[in-house]
């Protein structure tokens, strides 16, 4: 046993004592995990082999040996097993000297994963395996108070941001950060785009760290980025909600080949409001009202009940039950077409609290 452990050779007339696990240490911290984890593994599994061989009646069976191998490489060392004959107290003293060395190792190595993860994961290196999420692609003011907006109304669902920093912007647990251009087919992929929920594509006023504020640009780049969305779309045979961030309206008929559910006018909105409450005092409280959850209104889509011919059964059976509707899509007139039949495909839409939203999902439709 004492070959295993020690060597003697010659240097310059003199002799000089080497131990060997000393540069088998060395060897293992260079190593790659593929390597290094297999070798513990067998190392333990020997050195259970060598103990029971050496001392059977002390241990009994090969797990028990295993058992006092493990907890005297941890340095546990509960004590309910322990060698008795000098060969079996040896290699004692060669698992001490070796083995928690390789565990010290391997300790070593398990926190530098998670330090390893954890800064691939702020710099948007890892992919996303999730399902039913939401991506976010850009980063702004406006791209930041969407991630809070939906961290705060909805406690289930996890954000992938995609943008081109050098790390991550928002430290959040249910956000994701993926590196790189949303252009390219690969960083969609890395977002797991295609069992998301949809995705929202805001003006990325930031590229490789550069501020960028020309409409033409930042329309350019967003109607690259749902052009690259529509064609993993017609290659997966997939269909991806896209919401688009538009910042001259103009610039709306630069989609017309790519397909879009929703635009979001920047610039326009916002004049349109400033615009409309000089002519209407109070006018931008119900804008705010409408674009945000101060009061804990919220508006929703709701499915057509089959009992429901016209609107007006509509409108006043949601009344009833504490919504208003106030739209089919974009259709704002209800209140002017009560008595129009509801179309099949009709897209209605209710301003309610959440509790009424989910007793209203929950009704019978009768």
């Amino acid at each position: 046993m004492s070959k295993l452990m020690i060597h003697y050779f010659r240097i310059q007339g003199g002799f000089r004592l080497e131990l060997i696990p000393k540069k088998l240490l060395f060897f293992l911290i260079r190593s790659r995990n593929r390597v290094f984890i297999p070798f513990v593994i067998v190392y333990v599994l020997f050195c259970s082999y060598l103990a029971f061989e050496i001392e059977p009646s002390t241990f009994g069976t090969y797990f028990n040996a295993m058992w006092w191998v493990m907890t005297t490489l941890t340095t546990v060392g509960y004590g309910d097993y322990s060698p008795i004959t000098t060969l079996g107290r040896t290699f004692a003293m060669f698992l001490y000297i070796t083995g928690i060395g390789i565990f010290g190792v391997v300790i070593g190595k398990v926190i530098n994963s998670i330090t390893v993860m954890k800064r691939w994961r702020e710099e948007g290196k890892m992919n996303f395996t999730g399902k039913d999420h939401l991506i976010i692609v850009g980063w702004s003011a406006k791209s930041e108070l969407a991630i809070r907006e939906i961290l705060t109304s909805e406690p289930h669902v996890e954000i992938v941001l995609i943008a081109d920093l050098r790390k991550t912007p928002i430290l959040e647990e249910r956000v994701h950060y993926v590196r790189g251009r949303a252009t390219e087919e690969q960083t969609l992929l890395s977002a797991n785009i295609l069992k998301s929920k949809g995705v929202i594509i805001f003006a990325s006023y930031i590229q490789n760290d550069v501020h960028i504020s020309d409409p033409i640009l930042l329309d350019g780049k967003t109607l690259l980025v749902a052009t690259a969305i529509n064609a993993l779309e017609e290659k997966y045979k997939a269909r991806i909600h896209v919401t688009v961030e538009v910042i001259n309206q103009d610039h709306i008929n630069m989609f017309k080949h790519v397909r879009i559910e929703e635009f979001i006018p920047s610039y326009e909105m916002v004049s349109h409001a400033a615009v409309r409450s000089l002519f209407t005092h109070g006018v931008t409280d119900i804008y705010a009202e409408l674009m945000s959850r101060t009061y804990g209104e919220n508006l929703y889509e709701i499915e057509k009940r089959p009992h429901w011919n016209t609107y007006r059964e509509a409108f006043f059976e949601l009344l009833d039950e504490g919504a208003t509707l106030i739209s089919d899509g974009s259709d704002l007139y209800i209140n002017q077409k009560l008595s129009d039949p509801i179309p099949p495909k009709a897209k209605l839409f209710v301003i309610c609290d959440r509790e009424t939203y989910d007793k209203i999902k929950a009704a019978p439709h009768s």
